[in-house]
């Protein structure tokens, strides 16, 4: 029997639809037997995830600035005599304290010196010792006239040209020793040395200047900045009633930080920058830092209360801008979106889109969307 291709066409629409309607049927089944589509147990189950609640917390208002650190003194170490380089005591590169013995120059000359001025001043010492002598007795016979007073006049005047002679061989002591003592070339202050330009041998021409080493005081050092005309009004606010802690870091993977004061604002703006140059005194006691140096310095102006933190790994990013995903009170996935503040370590300050007690999503970010059920804990 042959049959008309209009009735095969309707027999297939018919068995399509008997599929459809079984399928749904079954669907439905499996549905009611989960207790419906998204709860407990059905086919999209919560996923769990750690949740941080917003709180309130007074927070550091901050600058930030990239600057260069500056020996806070430096000195090229000269001889004040001449002579024969005797001793390099301290090694190129040492850390030194302030006294400490780096140089010395042959002393044997200059301790000749120190002896001839001290035998000169005995000599003179026993002159005036005579001149005494002579002038007590002469004073004692001019009282009976046996001695002229012209004769007395001139002992007199013997002796205290002795005494002045005295003096003059004293302080020539004082000099030959001081001439002496500079054969020991000092740190005059602790910090650094470089590489040295002279060595054992070597003649030191003080006249000439000759240049022995430079020494570069590390602690504390400082470090130069430049805040623009708008900063400087913020800073200037803040030093009227404090001093205005700053802390600097070098960027590396140990996190190192260095804290200090604010210790100089200039008096003039650049206006070709805009900006005006500003020192912080750092403390530097393991010598870290080196003149010369990129840091990061934050310079703390005040204190801000209130401020809503959320931690940094909370924070997504779209085509929107910004977002936080939380936990809803329904156990839904809400995403909102923020606006961010300073970074205070871990955490940043939200300024807007979030609320106080939100429990703001802080993993499983790529496995959730708006809307996703899950299950939130506490995060360790």
């Amino acid at each position: 029997m042959k049959m008309s291709r209009k009735t095969i066409g309707w027999g297939a629409l018919g068995l399509v639809a008997v599929a459809v309607a079984v399928f749904a049927i079954r669907d439905h089944e499996s549905n009611a037997s989960n207790g419906g589509h998204g709860g407990p147990g059905g086919g999209m189950p919560p996923m769990e995830v750690s949740v941080a609640t917003v709180a309130k917390h007074t927070v550091p208002v901050y600058i930030d600035y990239v600057g260069t650190t500056e020996a806070m003194r430096i000195v090229t170490l000269q001889a004040k005599v001449s002579g024969h380089l005797l001793e390099q005591v301290a090694k190129d590169g040492a850390d030194v304290n302030e006294g400490d013995l780096l140089y010395r120059i042959d002393p044997r000359d200059y301790q000749a010196a120190v002896d001839q001025a001290v035998a000169a001043l005995r000599r003179d010492a026993a002159a005036r010792n005579y001149n005494q002598s002579r002038q007590t007795r002469n004073a004692a016979l001019a009282k009976d006239g046996w001695v002229a007073k012209d004769a007395l006049e001139q002992t007199g005047s013997a002796l205290q040209q002795s005494d002045a002679v005295l003096a003059a061989d004293e302080a020539a002591i004082r000099t030959a020793r001081l001439r002496l003592s500079y054969t020991d070339i000092k740190a005059p202050f602790p910090g650094r040395l470089s590489r040295s330009l002279v060595h054992e041998g070597s003649f030191i021409n003080a006249e000439a200047g000759t240049q022995l080493n430079t020494l570069v005081q590390l602690d504390p050092i400082r470090v130069t900045f430049s805040p623009s005309e708008r900063d400087l009004i913020a800073i200037n606010r803040a030093r009227m009633s404090r001093d205005i802690p700053v802390e600097v870091s070098l960027g590396d993977a140990n996190g190192a930080k260095f804290t200090g004061t604010v210790s100089f604002v200039d008096n003039a703006i650049d206006r070709k920058t805009g900006t005006i140059a500003a020192q912080a005194t750092i403390a530097n006691a393991q010598r870290t830092l080196l003149p010369g140096q990129y840091v990061k310095i934050r310079v703390l102006l005040a204190e801000r209360p209130d401020a809503l933190l959320v931690p940094k790994i909370a924070i997504g990013s779209g085509q929107m801008g910004k977002f936080v995903f939380v936990a809803g009170a329904d156990g839904h996935v809400e995403q909102k979106f923020v606006t961010l503040g300073a970074e205070i370590g871990d955490s940043v300050v939200v300024e807007k889109g979030v609320a106080e007690g939100d429990a703001v999503i802080t993993d499983n970010l790529q496995k959730i969307g708006p809307g996703a059920p899950v299950k939130p804990k506490a995060a360790s």
